[in-house]
């Protein structure tokens, strides 16, 4: 049976990062697996996290089934924290799911089942995972116009171009915030004429939300989200807790749907239960439990929240140093586009050619497309990292 399977693609993000692992270089540098790293180099478990760790563990009886829905409380605090004082949260179920990407693909299913001739549109480029994901279920995929290579912004005029084309067979796919892997956000005005969009043409929109608090703030950054939910009758959302919490390797994740009614949306919930059990049956529990005990306590709630922003700012603090020393190295202010970009990641556009040499004749590791981690970064490494880069040709 096996002997017909061909030999298997090499994932560009993971096969990079073990080919760092590999490298003995002292100096190598990692700008490529999306993680937020401190100035050592480590990824830091949250105190808010690790008091509620210790919380749940002292307070644990039992480890049995928590159901197809998974963790109640967690779902429900998700639920508050998205969508409270928008219409749209009267009338929202939430499922916990094993990560972002477990909502992403459930949420397909879910569409598939209820209009199999529908098209999901892209952003171009969008997540490595979003285009394979929709496929998997069986879904259509198109592209609408996203990134200017030459400005390094969003060209939001093509992009509403297209967008205005799709109608009541479409959905469309919307990164919340911080965008992957492109660091461009569309504006607050952008989200006001989606939602008009929406309104006028029927698409059902779909949002990403893998970077809530690693741009401009908490809540600053779903305020486009919050603004579509307010007036669209319909709405899907997939959210991450990887990157805000620290929870990378927990894998809790949430899929939201929001119906024209609460019943609507309940019955959504029952088509999710089966597409559910069918395929992982039930989430693990232990990030979602952490979540939710950080999320229901106020005070450990602002405590996350105060590390969230520091983490945040170092990340600005980084695209603004990176920056400068691009000036004051290369004498040119065309780099500065990092410092308008969000949360962890901007595209370069640096080219194979260059990448290669970056990683052969310097030990830096940037993924094909150019996508840099800017939160993997530490300051010591900067002049050397633009160093390099500017002998490469960028």
């Amino acid at each position: 049976m096996f002997a017909n399977l061909p030999a298997a693609k090499d994932d560009p993000i993971l096969s990079l990062g073990l080919a760092f692992k590999d490298d003995p270089r002292s100096d190598k540098i990692d700008l490529g697996i999306g993680v937020y790293r401190n100035e050592h180099g480590a990824t830091p478990v949250m105190k808010a996290v690790s008091i509620a760790q210790q919380r749940l563990l002292d307070q644990q009886t039992t480890q049995a089934y928590i159901g197809l829905a998974g963790n109640a409380s967690y779902n429900q605090a998700m639920l508050g924290l998205l969508l409270n004082g928008t219409d749209a949260f009267s009338r929202a179920i939430a499922m916990q799911t094993p990560g972002a990407s477990g909502a992403l693909r459930l949420l397909a299913d879910l569409i598939a089942s209820a209009k199999p001739n529908a098209k999901v549109w892209l952003s171009n480029p969008s997540y490595v995972n979003h285009q394979p994901i929709m496929q998997a279920a069986g879904l259509d995929v198109g592209f609408y116009p996203y990134f200017d290579p030459v400005s390094k912004q969003v060209d939001e005029p093509a992009m509403l171009e297209q967008i205005a084309k799709l109608g009541p067979n479409d959905v469309l796919l919307l990164h919340g915030c911080c965008h992957n892997p492109t660091g461009a956000d569309i504006s607050f005005s952008a989200w006001q004429s989606i939602t008009e969009l929406a309104l006028k043409n029927g698409f059902l929109p779909f949002v990403d939300l893998a970077y809530q608090g690693f741009g401009q703030g908490l809540m600053d950054d779903i305020l486009g989200l919050q603004h579509l939910a307010q007036q669209v009758p319909e709405l899907l959302i997939a959210s991450s807790n990887s990157k805000s919490f620290g929870l990378y390797r927990e894998r809790s994740g949430v899929a939201i749907v929001v119906g024209e009614t609460l019943q609507q949306a309940t019955n959504a919930r029952g088509k999710l239960f089966e597409l559910a059990r069918r395929s992982y049956t039930m989430p693990p529990n232990w990030g979602a439990a952490i979540v939710a005990e950080i999320l229901n306590d106020a005070q450990l709630s602002q405590q996350w929240q105060q590390e969230l922003n520091q983490m945040s700012q170092r990340m600005r603090d980084l695209r603004q140093c990176l920056a400068q020393e691009f000036a004051l190295q290369s004498g040119s202010d065309r780099f500065n586009y990092l410092t308008q970009h969000q949360g962890m990641f901007s595209l370069t556009g640096f080219n194979q050619l260059q990448l290669e040499q970056l990683r052969e004749q310097h030990a830096i590791y940037i993924v094909s497309g150019g996508r840099i981690n800017v939160a993997g970064l530490a300051k010591t490494f900067i002049p050397r990292l633009v160093e390099s880069c500017l002998a490469v040709g960028v």
